[in-house]
């Protein structure tokens, strides 16, 4: 489900089963992240599909990237997979207007 900025942050703020997912690349997500997101590089291919699978599909998990491209698709893959609760982030980090962290 794609969700503009604002409705992914008020909806996670409120969930207490969130998980925030970067699909970046390392090098991408080293230069700064959404604060507490985990990162698993969609360009993993079969390596991504086999970190996703041993994710707690009970969680919701709010996915992100640098334009909200790669994190559609990643929404899509976890989708496909069994995860029943994930949000897309549209307009990825790019268009975000909230705090970027170090990781």
């Amino acid at each position: 489900m794609n969700l503009t900025q604002e409705d992914w942050v008020s909806q996670f703020e409120t969930d207490e089963n969130a998980v925030i997912l970067d699909v970046r690349t390392e090098a991408e997500f080293n230069e700064g992240i959404i604060a507490n997101a985990i990162n698993i590089d969609i360009h993993l291919g079969q390596g991504f599909i086999t970190e996703i699978e041993a994710l707690d599909k009970t969680k919701n998990y709010y996915v992100y990237c640098r334009s909200g491209m790669r994190s559609a698709k990643a929404c899509e893959i976890m989708n496909e997979l069994g995860f029943e609760n994930t949000y897309n982030l549209v307009g990825g980090i790019i268009e975000w207007d909230g705090e970027v962290v170090e990781p």
